[in-house]
Formats: structure tokens, C-alpha cells, sequence
């Protein structure tokens, strides 16, 4: 997996605070909304993210995952998955995705999506895959990405159970260059605050190099 030079993205705070909120809630509440399960003996969250199962410790305040795609997927930003995960956990609330799709600047706050070094690397992903829709269609399905019938190439990705994104690949031509936009679903910033819908974001494109 290639990687992107991430050291100069400027990282919001919340993780600790995350932790806390997680710690006290009550887990029935949390599986409910977050269509996760909860392990009693272990004390253990399981959360399915990109088809991979991870484990959340509340007490150990640790995110983990028992196979190596799991671990590579962490090993992209551990502090932007982690706190993903979290705050999922703490604020998902009991409504279904809606299936209709927008532009990250058109949730609440999405101008983020655009501001200097938080803007997605989505023209680097259209340079790498730009004239192999196949290539990028094969790339997504490692994590657990599904075909979908837009663009040159569509694929859809679920990081979380209620937080599903779109990549959508426009092949280079005679006219224009490459293009890949993504989408959200509407329901997402009823689910998390917009920054860290922007990290579940970065870290959606991200698996793709």
C-alpha cells in the first residue's frame, strides 16, 4: 500500500473526550445505533469497517484488529481510523442511510473538505487509476468495496456500518483529464461531527493507493 505524506495535515482534538463518552454509555445503546456487538466477558466493541472486523476497548482505550489487512488499514494514520472509530461508536443515532448521495461541501461545515491541507488527495487518485478503471474496481474490492453502475467505475464503500462513501472514477479521454469524486450519503453528519466525517474520508481514499 503506497503512502501519502500525511505530516503536515493539522489534527483536530477529541480523542480523549471520545474515550470518556465511550467509556460511560451504556452498550446497548451503542450496538442499537451503531449496528455493533458487545462482548460482556471481554468488554470488547466489534465494529465492521471497509468488511473488516475491529475490536474497541473501552478500558484498554485501543483499537485493534486480528488480521493483517486490518493492521495495514491502521497503519495508514492510526490517529485518524482511531478516533473515526470511536466517535462513531458514541454518536451514531438510530437512522438508516437514505441512499441518496452529496458533495462533501454540501454537509453542515464541509468546506473543511477544501482547506488547504485538509483537501482529500483525490486528484492523486485520479493520476494513479486515471486509465485502469480496472485496477481501481479490483483495489476497492479488497476492502469490501461494491461495484455500483456510475461513472467510468463506481465503487461503494461502507468504513461504517451507517456511514456509506462513494468513489466515483472518470477515466482520462481526448477532452478532459481524470477525475475521481466522492460522495456521501445524506444521513452522514446526522451521524458524526463534519471533521471526522472528513477523516473516515481521508482514510476511504487512502486505502486506495
Amino acid at each position: 500500500m503506497r503512502k501519502l505524506n500525511l505530516d503536515s495535515i493539522k489534527t483536530f482534538p477529541g480523542q480523549e473526550k471520545a474515550w470518556d463518552i465511550l467509556s460511560s454509555m451504556n452498550p446497548d445503546n451503542i450496538c442499537r445505533n451503531a449496528l455493533a456487538s458487545f462482548d460482556i466477558n471481554s468488554g470488547l466493541y466489534t465494529i465492521k469497517s471497509f468488511g473488516i472486523d475491529f475490536f474497541v476497548s473501552p478500558i484498554e482505550r485501543k483499537v485493534f484488529s486480528n488480521i493483517e489487512l486490518g493492521r495495514s488499514l491502521l497503519d495508514i494514520k492510526e490517529y485518524f481510523f482511531e478516533l473515526s472509530v470511536v466517535w462513531y461508536l458514541v454518536s451514531a443515532n438510530n437512522i438508516s442511510p437514505s441512499g441518496k448521495w452529496i458533495k462533501p461541501i454540501n454537509v453542515n461545515g464541509g468546506q473543511i473538505f477544501f482547506m488547504g491541507t485538509h483537501k482529500l488527495p483525490l486528484d492523486e487518485l485520479a493520476e494513479l487509476y486515471g486509465n485502469d478503471s480496472e485496477a481501481f474496481i479490483m483495489k476497492a474490492k479488497e476492502f469490501g468495496g461494491r461495484v455500483c453502475n456510475y461513472a467510468d467505475a463506481c465503487v461503494e464503500f461502507y468504513p461504517f456500518p451507517k456511514i456509506p462513501i462513494q468513489l466515483l472514477l472518470w477515466l482520462e479521454d481526448e477532452e478532459f483529464p481524470p477525475r475521481v469524486d466522492l460522495m456521501l450519503d445524506t444521513t452522514c453528519d446526522i451521524h458524526l461531527p463534519t471533521d471526522v466525517i472528513w477523516s473516515v474520508a481521508n482514510v476511504t481514499v487512502l486505502i486506495m493507493f
